[in-house]
């Protein structure tokens, strides 16, 4: 009750722009941090998902070729 009571006493500006600021300030590393992780991580599962599929279509047409020309011996 006792913050919700401090937010009421506040002007507009203070509430909507100076608190984001200050968080963005104090907290700014370590938000760059974390989203710098995940978006690596993101883009590492995205190159193992285009890898994998890669692999999969190579043996596939390989595996289809091969068993398609030992049918015409």
């Amino acid at each position: 009750m006792a913050v919700k009571e401090t937010f009421n006493g506040l002007p507009w500006w203070v509430k909507w722009i100076a608190v984001p600021v200050l968080a963005l300030v104090v907290f700014g590393g370590l938000i760059g941090t974390v989203l710098g992780i995940v978006i690596h991580l993101l883009f590492k599962i995205l190159v193992f998902v285009a890898l994998f599929a890669g692999l999969v279509y190579v043996v596939r047409k390989f595996t289809s070729s091969s068993t398609s020309s030992r049918g015409d011996w």
